[in-house]
């Protein structure tokens, strides 16, 4: 018993004595890998800061200031450092034998290390295109500056103007983001393609040839709008001076809506409005068109497809309210009757509304029996009140005939 128990320590410490060589091995490949990762660590963390690297990232305006590029730097330099120590992990495992736990892991480096190429093609490229697309704003910035842009749009939009105007993003700054954008979209797509990875790059490359198609519709759509708009707001302020100019807007003292002689409702300044409001859909409908946004267009389309309803409702109220003021004032005037003028202004306001329910499509058949119901609640009150008033007129005429008929036997 006692030798069985010295062979197996013996087999032991000669097991022992057999791998010695292989653990000694991978223990210099653990601080060989240590000794790399810690050099590559400190040259990213520390060489790069010194040879101006976080100045030249800041200056790119990828970063707010230098102190956010040196800690991307940092990030790198630790994700480099575990990176050196998984390379050498399937070394080390190899030295102890244990190709089961290293294989997958050789496999997985092995196919990271090849995919390098094509991050470092995509990152070289998404930097060409950023100082590419900078270069490019900067360029039209300068020019925009040239020609005065921001001067002009200050001419055209003259409510803009002191500190506020200094405080708000000028326009060519603005246009000039824009184009950066538009130059850097194709090196991002060419990018996405030397990445190689079609289940990412497939869905980012149709979305953004999506967008690259529709940034032609949507300039126009943008310029038609504005253009509308000017149009819309020139119109509109000529149509303005035009009935003022007329004295129109005094009709809201012949509806006796005021007595004083600039009536606090301008009715010119209300339809020049209106004016502008209507040239500005039908650009923004057309625009919407444009840019194939059916949804919203068939909601424009409705709502100029109604403008017409809308404009003889308004018609047909206001002339109702100046018939009825009008009709009103007569017979105050002339039957020193205040209760009667009220009585036939209100009917006849009533009736301006129901019309105007009725031309706005507004519940039409409740807006109908609504109506036919205070008609024939009116012509009731009135043969009621004629009636009980009438009685004694009624009895006279009634005795005169019956005194002329007897007259006649």
């Amino acid at each position: 018993m006692f030798d069985d128990l010295t062979f197996s320590f013996e087999s032991m410490f000669d097991s022992l004595l057999m791998e010695l060589p292989n653990v000694i091995k991978a223990i210099l490949l653990l601080l060989l890998a240590w000794g790399i990762a810690v050099v590559a660590k400190a040259i990213i963390q520390k060489a790069f800061v010194k040879i101006g690297v976080g100045k030249a990232l800041t200056k790119t305006n990828l970063f707010k200031d230098e102190p956010e590029a040196e800690n991307l730097l940092n990030q790198i330099g630790k994700l480099v450092y575990i990176l050196v120590f998984v390379l050498f992990l399937p070394s080390v495992f190899n030295a102890l034998n244990m190709t089961e736990v290293s294989a997958p892991i050789s496999n997985m480096m092995s196919q990271f290390l090849n995919y390098i190429p094509n991050i470092l093609a995509a990152a070289i490229i998404i930097i060409i295109g950023v100082f590419v697309a900078k270069l490019v704003k900067e360029l039209f910035k300068q020019f925009f500056n040239t020609v005065k842009l921001d001067k002009l749009f200050r001419k055209v939009n003259p409510n803009q103007v002191g500190e506020e105007q200094k405080a708000q993003t000028t326009l060519s700054t603005v246009l000039s983001n824009i184009i950066y954008i538009f130059v850097l979209i194709p090196f991002v797509t060419i990018g996405l393609e030397a990445l190689n990875i079609a289940s990412i790059s497939n869905p980012i490359q149709s979305v953004l040839s999506d967008v690259l198609t529709a940034i032609p519709n949507i300039f126009v759509a943008t310029v038609l709008i504005v253009v509308g708009y000017y149009i819309g707001k020139f119109l509109g302020n000529l149509l303005t001076n035009l009935l003022q100019g007329v004295g129109i807007s005094q009709i809201f003292k012949s509806l006796g809506f005021g007595n004083t002689t600039e009536p606090k409702f301008d009715l010119a300044k209300a339809l020049g409005t209106l004016v502008q409001i209507f040239i500005v859909l039908f650009f923004t409908v057309e625009a919407l068109h444009i840019i194939n946004l059916e949804v919203l267009n068939t909601i424009g389309h409705a709502v100029i497809q109604y403008l017409p309803f809308l404009l003889s409702a308004l018609l047909i109220l206001g002339v109702g309210l100046f018939l009825a003021n009008l009709v009103g004032n007569w017979i105050k005037n002339n039957t020193n009757s205040p209760l009667s003028a009220i009585l036939i202004k209100s009917v006849i306001i009533a009736f301006a509304i129901f019309m105007t329910l009725d031309q706005l499509h507004f519940a039409t058949s409740i807006v109908n029996k609504a109506f036919l119901l205070i008609l024939g609640g009116l012509m009731v009150a009135f043969a009621v009140s004629f009636g009980l008033g009438g009685r004694e007129f009624a009895k006279n005429t009634l005795e005169k005939v019956q005194r002329n008929f007897e007259k006649k036997e």
